[in-house]
């Protein structure tokens, strides 16, 4: 299908698939509905799994606003060997022994349960972080030696599902703050144990409200088509994490304007609100005194709205 304007402005959650990078999954969805406008928030690296946001349309402005601070994630921590890029896709560059008492789910859940709190966390060298204007994965596929300052993380939830095999997984479940590696959780949980890990498989749960039970896959999509795909868009205000306010034809008409209307939304000073009218929404706004100021129009709608 020739990709264009197609009209369509909705937020989507997809099913990412392993092996295919975000941008594969925005290419894939431009195909299937006619859109070039697509692009996606919070990326995946394409040996994981799960939940990715995808704007299309106007819905694309949006990707910069959503509320995804949290991510929750099912993984694979295999023990016994480091890798180069901290999960299964390097090359092993330090080995270790693991000790019995790795094998015993109990005490797997004691360890991984005290990792919930506040953590300086270096970032593997394989990242997308920028180094002087240079990706660092790209800097250290070059043979440059990379060593990313810490940063500030939360694990809010953490607890081992199971462990066994040989070699050694643990398969733990995570929340955690948004910019947290969960590779290098896995790195430095072995060494926290005197050991080595790595991480072998990882799969997005939730980012954000939006969980893997709202998502499509890529054949879901292309399925419903241009014609039915806003039946499953995301309700931007839930994403957001905003209240709303249903605007009549006048005040709708003030409003794509860029005329100040009267706060009626509850919200209070310095306080987002979403603009709505007909099931879409028509903008962002802000609280100021007694009055909503814009922040951002759009003017054909988001289509989701669930009020």
């Amino acid at each position: 299908m020739k990709r264009g304007l197609s009209g369509i402005n909705c937020l989507l959650a997809v099913d990412k698939p392993l092996g295919m990078s975000s941008h594969d999954v925005v290419n894939k969805v431009r195909r299937a509905l006619g859109e070039r406008r697509v692009g996606h928030a919070g990326t995946l690296d394409p040996a994981a799994s799960g939940v990715l946001v995808v704007g299309v349309g106007q819905g694309t402005r949006l990707m910069g606003n959503l509320t995804l601070d949290t991510k929750s994630y099912l993984a694979q921590v295999e023990f016994g060997f480091e890798t180069s890029t901290d999960d299964a896709e390097g090359e092993p560059v330090a080995r270790a022994e693991v000790s019995d008492e790795l094998h015993d789910l109990g005490y797997a859940r004691r360890v991984v349960s005290g990792l919930v709190g506040e953590h300086d966390q270096i970032p593997p060298a394989y990242s997308a972080i920028s180094v002087d204007g240079k990706r660092a994965y790209a800097r250290a596929r070059s043979g440059e030696e990379v060593v990313l300052p810490s940063r500030h993380v939360s694990v809010l939830e953490a607890d081992c599902l199971s462990c066994g095999g040989d070699p050694l997984v643990w398969t733990c479940a995570f929340t955690v703050s948004k910019g947290t590696y969960i590779r290098s959780i896995a790195r430095d949980l072995g060494r926290q144990l005197g050991t080595a890990a790595h991480l072998r498989g990882l799969r997005r749960t939730a980012s954000g409200s939006i969980d893997i039970g709202c998502c499509l896959t890529l054949e879901q999509v292309a399925e419903l088509g241009p014609g039915r795909i806003v039946t499953r868009a995301l309700d931007p205000l839930a994403c957001l994490g905003i209240v709303s306010q249903e605007l009549g034809k006048r005040t709708l008409a003030d409003a794509m304007c860029g005329k100040s209307i009267p706060n009626r939304s509850g919200a209070a000073e310095g306080e987002r609100v979403g603009l709505v009218s007909d099931g879409k929404l028509m903008g962002i706004w802000h609280v100021v005194g007694s009055s909503l100021r814009c922040d951002a129009n759009f003017p054909s709608g988001v289509s989701g709205v669930v009020l």
